[in-house]
């Protein structure tokens, strides 16, 4: 997941940058512009782009399958359920935690696959 946010950050500037270039502040006063090479733009497409909707995609499936779907929100509640029946309040209260944090992921991984989209029409299917 942490590779994910750090991909997903660095897809971000990217389409925040506009035609390939970011702009970071580092003294307000004077802005640091960073250009992309057309080799680099290239590989962002090739390859990082479509790593972050495929991996984005299949988190957000997970997330968002039912209680069969091991990893997923909902299993998580089954499988607190199951321990709340069977006396271990903690355990059934962690994992119901664990739920809701996954839960609470699907904005985010939704966001990053529609930067990636946002990417690929705007640098990508234009070259």
């Amino acid at each position: 997941m942490h590779k994910l946010l750090t991909t997903t950050a660095l897809a971000v500037g990217l389409v925040l940058a506009g035609a390939a270039t970011a702009t970071a502040q580092t003294d307000p006063s004077e802005p640091v512009t960073i250009t992309l090479s057309p080799e680099q733009v290239q590989n962002l497409c090739e390859k990082r782009v479509p790593r972050i909707e495929k991996r984005a995609g299949r988190l957000l499936e997970r997330i968002n399958g039912g209680a069969e779907v091991r990893g997923s929100a909902e299993w998580l509640r089954t499988r607190a359920a199951t321990e709340r029946e069977a006396g271990r309040e903690t355990s059934a209260q962690l994992l119901e935690e664990r739920a809701d944090r996954r839960a609470g992921r699907v904005d985010d991984l939704t966001k990053a696959k529609q930067w990636a989209a946002d990417f690929r029409t705007a640098h990508c299917e234009s070259k």
